[in-house]
């Protein structure tokens, strides 16, 4: 398959920079956003903008999409004159929204129906993995269709692999926002005792971030913290809807994760103080109002 033309229907803190990506290996692309100056220096590059989800994936050879919510990724790509209604046969859909397993399935089974291709290939990195094109990308689909995108993904992604049949890039997905979860508890709680302890939050990442206690979060989110930098590399918002697809598909399997469940009682108080809009470390925000001094 040449591809040539390349659909990309979400712009946001992610999606925008996976598309420059695209666009500087030379690809034409068609781009739509609910807010469209969030695409404002897409269309400056060279981007032809198109006014609904539907134009935008007609003539596409792939379409890639990255959007909010399960509902979001229903109505944009199954809605009524949307992406697969347009779609030409041959064409491929990339879903790179963190979605529920199901819906992935769903998809893959309507787009066959009409002789297109459809992955779900959900990344994790943030903003940062977005801009320096180091994103972890965890598909699911069919064989030939993952090779067919493979070399558009490296444009952006570092670490990617197919998993498995259609839902299976959603269920790895799930796996990387259950560690996470309980992994910012305690990088917020740690960097919360050594503020305590009078120690500077940076000097702290130093040593214990290149030790048994590394991890992304800590080196990468923990750095913000320190800064008092809360701005989002990826929602509060966003990650208590993961949790919630997590959550739901572990009680489909009888599966009991408290430590999940923990994790999404702390992120549903971040909500609760009108946090949602801050990155997954504004939790921090949440254990220092918990601890304020009396």
């Amino acid at each position: 398959m040449s591809i040539k033309k390349i659909a990309w229907i979400g712009t946001g803190v992610m999606g925008r920079s996976m598309c420059l990506h695209l666009m500087d290996g030379g690809y034409e692309v068609n781009v739509y956003n609910r807010t469209r100056s969030k695409a404002e220096d897409l269309l400056a590059k060279g981007a032809v903008w198109c006014d609904t989800p539907g134009e935008a994936a007609a003539g596409a050879d792939v379409i890639f999409t990255i959007v909010g919510y399960p509902k979001d990724v229903e109505s944009v790509i199954l809605g009524d004159k949307g992406v697969l209604d347009n779609a030409k046969e041959g064409a491929i859909i990339v879903d790179m929204t963190t979605s529920e397993p199901s819906l992935a399935v769903k998809i893959a089974k309507e787009a066959g129906k009409k002789g297109v291709g459809a992955l779900d290939a959900p990344v994790s990195g943030g903003d940062l993995g977005a801009r320096n094109g180091t994103l972890a990308i965890m598909c699911g689909g069919d064989k030939q269709v993952f090779n067919t995108v493979l070399p558009l993904m490296e444009s952006f992604g570092e670490n990617i692999k197919l998993m498995g049949a259609a839902g299976s890039g959603q269920h790895t997905k799930m796996c990387n926002q259950i560690l996470i979860a309980t992994n910012m508890i305690g990088v917020v709680e740690s960097l919360l005792y050594g503020h305590r302890a009078g120690m500077d939050m940076n000097e702290i990442i130093d040593v214990i971030g290149s030790g048994a206690a590394a991890s992304w979060s800590i080196n990468n989110l923990g750095r913000r913290i320190a800064d008092g930098n809360f701005d989002p590399g990826f929602f509060i918002k966003h990650f208590v809807k993961d949790m919630g697809i997590a959550l739901k598909e572990a009680q489909a399997m009888n599966l009991s994760l408290p430590g999940l469940a923990l994790a999404y009682q702390f992120y549903t108080a971040a909500v609760a103080q009108g946090l949602d809009e801050l990155g997954t470390q504004g939790l921090y925000k949440v254990f220092e109002s918990m601890n304020s001094p009396r």
